[in-house]
């Protein structure tokens, strides 16, 4: 079995930093000194006495304990980049009983599959993280680890955070429980990602896209998919690994993928660019739908069950009209997946969108670049010629544009077609 880092696509850089950190966080237990000095896991290097060592004298296994922990880091990236995949690959290595993230033991193997008891891992369904979310989180960790090691926070998509559960994870941050790493992942640190004052609490792990060839390579070794189908998927993906699997074994995932990318020819007049903006709606709305559909079920029929829908004995309708106020609750959270959903559909047609007139933009500068969609290059070659570079970079910037309107919370449908009449005016 491959270690855990063996799914973090062309990030060396990155893997060669965690490996160390995650060895010296093995060194600090071996030593004894994680309960014993809080301060030890600080974002810089420490001094031996802050080590619990004599002066002069080695760690164990010659890694220096504070050489490369800290209690709080940050994975930055672009989309794809593998934030996610990296935190919880170095989630792992924390539990890893080698410390080397070995993929093998116990504590890689449900640490991977989700399944340890001391790594919490918060995925927001909704568009926001809320407060009290989070409180209940920084609640737990702070128990002492039960398997003996760490207790590891991992938070995906921290720049959700509302203003008031930021403040609550910040106080976590800044008095950390002696055991426990929090391991946040953000687009960015520019302060609409992430707030400067958890921001300077924390490691940074920059991230970067992953080359296509990188992509292609373990599409083709891990997945078994023909070198040529997963050379196409991860350029048309723009190096997103998860869109270029799906891209590469989806044909639904790839009709939809045509059908933005046949936007451009449709936009003949103020019309078409208002039907093109529906159609675009439409199918962000539908994939959402089937995206969401089959959990929402389960979650609804099991808290239906839990609250004693189906019973026969005393008092059993009597609960379930009680319930009403859960059910509320529930269908609450379940929207606001759906519009997550569908906002998250919708930006990953704009990126194909992008894509082509980024193709455009670069053959009307002749410029000596692969383009993204290998299979539209005709015709991005042609809008090229017709647009030439000015016009291509106004549509991408169009384009671009609605993507910041969207992720600012305007109604993507004004936002849509707002795109739509951009491009076709030009």
């Amino acid at each position: 079995m491959p270690d855990v880092f063996a799914d973090l696509v062309g990030q060396d850089e990155a893997v060669a930093e965690l490996r160390r950190a995650a060895a010296a966080a093995a060194v600090v237990l071996r030593v004894g000194t994680a309960d014993r000095a809080p301060a030890l896991i600080t974002a810089g290097p420490a001094s031996a006495v802050e080590s619990g060592l004599a002066i002069g004298e080695a760690a164990p296994g010659g890694v220096d304990p504070s050489a490369g922990m800290t209690h709080a880091w940050i994975f930055t990236g672009p989309p794809g980049s593998g934030r996610s995949v990296a935190a919880r690959a170095f989630a792992a290595a924390l539990q890893c009983v080698h410390g080397t993230g070995c993929g093998e033991c116990p504590g890689c193997r449900t640490t991977m599959g989700g399944t340890h008891a001391d790594v919490r891992l918060v995925v927001p369904e909704g568009l926001s993280i809320g407060v009290n979310e989070m409180r209940a989180l920084v609640l737990r960790a702070a128990s002492t680890p039960s398997g003996g090691r760490w207790q590891v926070v991992v938070i995906e998509d921290a720049d959700r955070l509302t203003e008031a559960a930021g403040n609550a994870l910040l106080k976590a941050i800044e008095e950390p429980p002696p055991r426990t790493v929090f391991l946040l992942c953000a687009p960015s640190t520019h302060p609409d990602d992430i707030s400067v004052t958890i921001r300077s609490r924390c490691r940074v792990v920059p991230l970067r896209q992953p080359p296509a060839d990188a992509v292609a390579e373990v599409l083709a070794r891990r997945d078994g998919i023909a070198p040529d189908v997963a050379q196409w998927a991860a350029a048309a993906a723009q190096g997103h690994v998860g869109r270029a699997r799906r891209l590469a074994r989806d044909p639904e995932a790839r009709k939809r993928r045509e059908a933005v990318l046949a936007v451009p020819r449709r936009l003949t007049g103020v019309g078409a660019a208002f039907d093109a903006a529906s159609a675009l709606i439409e199918a962000a709305e539908a994939e959402a739908e089937a995206s969401v559909t089959e959990a929402d079920t389960a979650e609804r029929a099991a808290l239906e069950t839990a609250l004693g829908a189906g019973g026969t004995g005393r008092g059993a309708s009597g609960a379930i009209r009680g319930a009403a106020g859960q059910l509320k609750e529930l269908e609450k959270r379940q929207k606001s997946r759906a519009t997550r959903a569908q906002r998250d559909a919708l930006d990953r047609a704009l990126v194909d969108l992008a894509g082509f007139y980024r193709d455009a933009l670069t053959m009307a500068l002749r410029a000596p670049v692969a383009p993204v969609h290998t299979d539209t290059a005709a015709l991005a070659g042609a809008g090229a010629q017709k647009w030439d570079a000015e016009g291509s970079l106004r549509r991408l910037e169009a384009v671009l544009a609605c993507r910041a309107a969207i992720e600012a919370n305007v109604k993507p449908r004004i936002a849509v077609e707002a795109m739509m009449l951009a491009l076709w005016k030009g």
